[in-house]
Formats: structure tokens, C-alpha cells, sequence
């Protein structure tokens, strides 16, 4: 939890790679949530035009603003590329939401110096966050 904690306390600013415009999916209920809550979401996918009131970019490569977290909803086996994308764009940390799990990715995003988090909700783990700190 504590890669988690550090995360989502110290970065505002979260590319998501693989949004749908699609309101039933995870990855734009994530999205939805992390705006509400005080986070910058940039919606990254090269089919969709606009999310949740931000311009969506094809990939990180075309983000003109700094991107410090990025929040991968792709397959396991896309998560390389994107790492490699995110180092150079100089982004903080690599969040691999549930069921995306890529070590070799991981092992690359570290060796790189960014904070990895892999296989987690970042809207759960937000949830988790808050609930711990008011108790």
C-alpha cells in the first residue's frame, strides 16, 4: 500500500491509456472518479476524440502537457511499449489497473526510477486511502 499511498498523494496529473468513451467501462469510471477527486485525467486512445471534458490523444507521445502518473487499462503484453513511452516523457509512475500485469514492463518502468503499481484499482486504492485516513 505504501507505493500506492506515495502515488496517489503525490502526483496529480494522470494519463489514462486505453479510456473509453464508453460509460459503462472501468476505465472511464476510474477516470470520472480520479476528476472528481482532484486529479487532472488525459484521456489517451488513438480512436476517441474527447473524455469527461479533456482532449484525448492517440498516445502518450502526443500529450502536450506533463503527464506524472500513468494508468495503464491495455493488455499485459502492450505495457512494455508504454513504459518505454511514459520514461520518455518523463512521467513519475506506472499504475497497471486490475488484471494488467507485465513484469518485464514493471522491471523497465524501475530500472527507469518511476513508481510501479501493478494488478490494482487506482479508484479503489483512492477509496481504501481516504477510508484509513479518516479513521
Amino acid at each position: 500500500m505504501k507505493t500506492e499511498s506515495t502515488i496517489l498523494k503525490s502526483f496529480r496529473v494522470v494519463a489514462v491509456v486505453g479510456i473509453s468513451a464508453n460509460q459503462e467501462r472501468a476505465s472511464y469510471g476510474v477516470a470520472k472518479y480520479l476528476q472528481e477527486n482532484g486529479y487532472r485525467i488525459i484521456p489517451v486512445n488513438p480512436s476517441v476524440k474527447e473524455v469527461l471534458g479533456e482532449v484525448c490523444y492517440p498516445d502518450l507521445l502526443s500529450v502536450p502537457d506533463k503527464v506524472e502518473i500513468v494508468d495503464i487499462f491495455r493488455r499485459p503484453e502492450d505495457v512494455p511499449q508504454l513504459v518505454e513511452q511514459a520514461i520518455k516523457i518523463g512521467a513519475k509512475a506506472i499504475w497497471m489497473q486490475e488484471g494488467v500485469v507485465n513484469e518485464i514492463g514493471a522491471t523497465s518502468a524501475k530500472g527507469a526510477g518511476l513508481l510501479v503499481v501493478m494488478d490494482r484499482c487506482m479508484k479503489k486504492m483512492h477509496r481504501f486511502m481516504i477510508e484509513e485516513e479518516s479513521v
